[in-house]
């Protein structure tokens, strides 16, 4: 993490990463492709209603 001027600006981008990250990051080889298909579709679906607003 080298390239961040301070350590707020550090925090301040993993956070907002951290969240983004949860909310995409599947366990994919527990879960069957359709399962992963459909789950993933609600996450953009979900994604593009809080980028819109």
């Amino acid at each position: 993490m080298g390239r961040f001027k301070s350590p707020g600006s550090m925090q301040l981008f993993l956070s907002a990463h951290d969240t983004i990250c949860n909310h995409f990051n599947l366990q994919r080889h527990l879960i069957s492709r359709q399962t992963l298909y459909q789950t993933r579709a609600k996450a953009f679906a979900e994604w593009f209603e809080i980028v819109a607003a």
